[in-house]
C-alpha cells in the first residue's frame, strides 16, 4: 500500500500499491466521481507524494463505480459561479478571489501532465467536462467499450478552462476538439479512439484496466530516468503555449464567466429542463 503522508484520510480518492505501480481511484462525490472541493484539495497532495517517491515508476488512474467522472461538482461550480459583489457593486475582489481558486485548480491538473511518472487512465461509463480536462493530462488512456466522452462546458454557459482547450489539440488535432467543445457533444469509444483521444478500446471495464495495468507495467520495468526523460522531452515542446493557453482563459473566465447564462445553466440543471440563454 502507498505510504501517505501524515494528514487527514483521504475522500476523494482511493491510493493502492501494486509493487512499482500505483493506482489512483476517483472516488466520488457521487457515483459518477464528481470533482469536489476534496478532490482538489487531495490531488496535488496525492500526485505531488507520487512525484516524489522513487519507488513508483508509474501511476493508473481510474475512476470507482461505473463511471469515471462527471466532471465538476454541481455545488463547485456554484459556488465559482456566484456573483455575490461588494456593497459598492465592485467585482475586482471577487474576480481575483475566483482568478486565484481557478489557478489552484489548474495547477492541480499540471501535477498529473508534468509528473516525472508516467500516468495512463482507465475510462469506463462517462467522462465528462473537468474529467476531460483530467484525461487530457495523463499520458495515455484506454477505455471500456460502452464509454462516453463529452467537453460540454459549452452547455453550462463556460470556456472549458482547465486543460481541455490547451492539450487536446496535440492529442485529437484542432479541427476534432473545435468540433467537440464548440458543440458540446458526446462521443462513444469508438470515435475517441478514432480521433487519438483514446489509444484502445476493451471489451468491458475490467479489461480497460486490465490495459492500463499493463502499460504501466511495462513502462516500470524500463530505466526511470529514461521515463522522465521521454516526458520532459516530449512536454518542452508545448509547456509554453499549454502554460499561455492556461493563463489566458483564466483571466477571461474570471471578466466573463460570471453570466445570466451562466446561472441559468445552473438552475436549469437543478430543474431538469433545457437552459434558455439569452447571451447576458
Amino acid at each position: 500500500m502507498f505510504a501517505e503522508p501524515p494528514a487527514q484520510p483521504l475522500v476523494s480518492l482511493r491510493v493502492e500499491r501494486h509493487g512499482a505501480v500505483v493506482q489512483v481511484t476517483l472516488l466520488g462525490p457521487g457515483k459518477g466521481n464528481t470533482l469536489g472541493t476534496d478532490f482538489w484539495r487531495e490531488l496535488p497532495r496525492v500526485f505531488a507524494a507520487l512525484d516524489a517517491d522513487d519507488t513508483v515508476r508509474a501511476v493508473v488512474l481510474t475512476g470507482s463505480g461505473n463511471h469515471f467522472c462527471y466532471g465538476l461538482d454541481l455545488a463547485l461550480l456554484a459556488e465559482l459561479g456566484d456573483v455575490a459583489s461588494d456593497d459598492d457593486g465592485g467585482l475586482a475582489r471577487f474576480r481575483t478571489g475566483f482568478l486565484h481558486r481557478l489557478r489552484s485548480m489548474q495547477d492541480a491538473l499540471d501535477l498529473v501532465a508534468y509528473s516525472r511518472k508516467a500516468v495512463v487512465a482507465a475510462v469506463s461509463g462517462w467522462c465528462v467536462g473537468g474529467g476531460v480536462d483530467l484525461l487530457a493530462a495523463c499520458d495515455v488512456r484506454y477505455a471500456s467499450a460502452e464509454a462516453l466522452f463529452s467537453i460540454r462546458e459549452v452547455k453550462v454557459g463556460a470556456v472549458a478552462d482547465l486543460g481541455s482547450l490547451q492539450r487536446l489539440p496535440a492529442i485529437i488535432g484542432d479541427g476534432h476538439l473545435r468540433e467537440l467543445a464548440l458543440t458540446g457533444r458526446d462521443i462513444d469509444a469508438a470515435r475517441a479512439e478514432r480521433i487519438g483521444l483514446i489509444n484502445d478500446v476493451l471489451p468491458d471495464p475490467a479489461g480497460a484496466l486490465a490495459a492500463a495495468h499493463a502499460f504501466a507495467d511495462e513502462v516500470a520495468a524500463n530505466p526511470p530516468l529514461v521515463t522522465q526523460g521521454i516526458k520532459d522531452v516530449l512536454d518542452n515542446a508545448r509547456f509554453a503555449a499549454v502554460e499561455a493557453g492556461l493563463r489566458y482563459v483564466g483571466a477571461w473566465n474570471a471578466a466573463f464567466l460570471h453570466s445570466h447564462d451562466l446561472a441559468e445553466a445552473v438552475t436549469a440543471f437543478r430543474q431538469r429542463r433545457p437552459p434558455r440563454f439569452t447571451g447576458r
